[in-house]
């Protein structure tokens, strides 16, 4: 499994400032991040997995609702992560 509990505790450390804070919105947008490379990589060896095209759409949506949520509240959390991370916007 490319997702294990101990790189998901190294995700949340990093970004959510302790282990157990998993409901920050960093720590889940760089869990997302995450795992939309994950599964992008996957889809470049199989373009034609329906299904885990599918779910990668999914994550990116929730990303960026996420990061639309965290841009109204709190702009400067907002352009910290999205710095951290390389994300375009």
């Amino acid at each position: 499994m490319y997702l294990t509990k101990e790189k998901k505790e190294e995700i949340f450390a990093e970004y959510g400032n302790n282990t157990k804070n998993t409901g920050s919105a960093e720590a889940q947008i760089a869990l997302f991040t995450y795992r939309i490379q994950h599964l992008t990589e996957l889809m470049k060896k199989n373009k034609k997995d329906q299904v885990s095209e599918r779910a990668l759409v999914g994550l990116v949506g929730k990303r960026r609702r996420m990061l639309d949520y965290l841009k109204e509240n709190d702009i400067e959390r907002y352009r910290a992560i999205v710095k951290k991370l390389g994300l375009r916007k």
